[in-house]
């Protein structure tokens, strides 16, 4: 039976990396918010983020169904950083009769920097379409993530990569 496998994380965690291995080892087919929006609308939807994000998101999880009912896993690789949203994503799979788990990446705080700075200039040389993390988004992101307690998670990483 296939299974959806939902990714958690901060951004610039070590989701992509640790989904990407994920996949091929699985079987899987990932589906990304980011890399939908960005290929499609580029980074700068400024007020718009959040409700067209939140739209994509409501596409993924109904196509995430359709594949699962085809046979083949899917790993959600959109880090699902509340409470609130990894409750209704497990409920949403759970009324379907749909298998789920979620993964945690778990990152220290000295590698979540150096991600970041690493991922930056890969966005300032032109190499991704990433989002660039300024230190004022870092903030704001890092205020916005709630770190799952041990019962929410099925799968605890930590990617402490120094």
């Amino acid at each position: 039976m296939a299974k959806v496998m939902l990714i958690c994380g901060k951004i610039a965690s070590g989701k992509s990396v640790y989904a990407e291995k994920l996949v091929e080892y699985e079987n899987a087919v990932m589906l990304s918010v980011d890399e939908l929006v960005l290929s499609i609308l580029g980074s700068d939807l400024g007020d718009k983020h959040d409700e067209i994000t939140g739209r994509v998101q409501a596409y993924l999880f109904d196509k995430s169904l359709e594949i699962v009912r085809a046979g083949a896993n899917v790993l959600l690789d959109w880090g699902f950083w509340t409470r609130e949203r990894r409750s209704a994503a497990r409920a949403f799979y759970q009324e379907r009769g749909v298998a789920c788990e979620f993964h945690y990446i778990d990152v220290p705080e000295d590698v979540w920097r150096r991600n970041i700075a690493i991922r930056n200039q890969a966005v300032l040389d032109g190499k991704t379409d990433a989002y660039f993390v300024d230190e004022g988004l870092m903030q704001k992101l890092h205020s916005l993530f709630e770190a799952p307690e041990r019962d929410e998670i099925d799968v605890w990483h930590v990617n402490d990569w120094r």
